[in-house]
């Protein structure tokens, strides 16, 4: 009889603990819905729920297209820019004419930014790539990472729930229409990407990758970022924290020199929060080859894990989005050439300054800049990077 009631006690034990496991997992939600047809593969959309926030993320591209967090009087709205259906993201747009223009959300591959000249060595063998930004290699070429439909397996863990992305870019993409001197990045890779939702409003991006041949490899994500809601106007009031005491200096074609300069005593010291609009405009050469920012900042790192990157306020609504990551170098863009042709997924037309993007990243050009960190992968080593965004809010100061 007492080996019974143990047995009964143990029993009973058992289901308190997974009754404790599924109360802790309550309103962590993954639902998956159809998105339409994008290079003749159904797209879906796979919303992740923590029961406060959500994030809505499409196979194509593996963009983010939703964000919805509460502002400091609990009012949800979505913060990222994108687009309401999947012809906003597929439609060509531009000269030349391009899907998604702007990156929105996307997963970027297989180098992020730009790569100048479109070409670059590896063991004494050239490379090139396709020419799509003013003869420079503009985050991948003509099809990227972002112009795919990838595979997509959901998944829950206790305290989370997340999206696993797989894909394998082929040996040569990086050359849309190659022509004849025209090689595409080496080596097969295969790439994962997984976004993860926890409790704590942290949306974590976990980046791994593997090569056949030794390569270049520089992933990031393009979301960009209105903390006052989608489509209600203007970042300029945006404060902004960056924590980097250099930044990387570019050409007109915005292509880095090869420098890296003290941002102290320069418009690009965001050591202390700076509202965004504040020195936008100053006469500063730099500014005036971005049209504002659209630089790589060189973080202040400790150690090789998560550091914290940047800090972004928004005074109005409270909203705080903090960012940690384990890469060296984040680009600031400020959203300008956005120009009012694209309207997203509240109908309002985007304009210059209507968004911003924080792109952690390897930096620029590191392929043809022996001194800037290595993004060189080769067949045995493993690629990975992790950032993580956390959403929070604060009062009116």
């Amino acid at each position: 009889m007492r080996a019974l009631r143990c047995l009964l006690l143990v029993c009973v034990l058992l289901g308190v603990m997974a009754a404790s496991a599924v109360a802790k997992d309550h309103g962590l939600t993954i639902e998956k819905s159809g998105f339409g047809t994008a290079n003749g593969q159904a797209v879906d959309r796979y919303t992740l729920s923590n029961g406060r926030m959500s994030v809505a993320i499409i196979t194509y591209g593996g963009i983010v297209q939703r964000v919805d967090v509460p502002d400091r009087r609990g009012n949800v709205t979505n913060v990222t820019l994108g687009f309401k259906d999947l012809a906003g993201y597929t439609t060509p747009r531009g000269d030349p004419p391009t899907a998604n223009p702007a990156y929105f959300g996307a997963i970027i591959g297989r180098y992020g930014n730009r790569i100048g000249g479109a070409k670059f060595s590896l063991d004494g063998k050239e490379y090139t790539l396709d020419p799509n930004n003013n003869g420079n290699t503009l985050h991948g070429g003509l099809r990227g990472f972002d112009k795919f439909v990838w595979d997509a397996a959901p998944f829950k863990k206790h305290g989370a729930v997340g999206l696993k992305l797989t894909r394998t870019s082929a040996d040569g993409e990086g050359c849309a229409n190659p022509p004849t001197d025209c090689t595409g990045f080496p080596g097969n890779l295969e790439v994962e990407v997984d976004y993860t939702l926890g409790k704590k409003n942290a949306l974590q991006i976990d980046y791994t990758a593997t090569t056949s041949k030794s390569t270049v490899v520089n992933l990031t994500n393009h979301a960009y970022w209105n903390l006052s809601g989608e489509g209600s106007g203007t970042i300029y009031d945006h404060r902004l924290t960056l924590n980097a005491s250099g930044f990387t200096p570019v050409d007109a074609g915005l292509i880095p020199t090869g420098e890296i300069r003290p941002v102290a005593g320069t418009p690009f010291d965001f050591r202390t929060p700076h509202a965004i609009g504040e020195r936008i405009r100053d006469n500063d050469e730099q500014l005036v080859f971005g049209r504002g920012y659209d630089h790589n900042w060189v973080l202040d790192r400790h150690g090789d894990g998560l550091s914290e990157a940047a800090r972004l306020k928004d005074p109005a609504s409270g909203r705080v989005l903090t960012m940690w990551t384990t890469e060296p170098g984040i680009q600031f863009y400020s959203g300008n050439f956005l120009d009012g042709t694209l309207y997203g997924t509240s109908d309002h037309a985007y304009r210059q300054g209507d968004g911003l993007a924080l792109e952690t990243q390897h930096f620029p050009d590191s392929p043809n800049k022996p001194a800037f960190p290595a993004t060189r992968l080769d067949p045995g080593q493993t690629y990975k990077s992790e950032t993580v965004l956390g959403f929070s809010t604060s009062g009116r100061h």
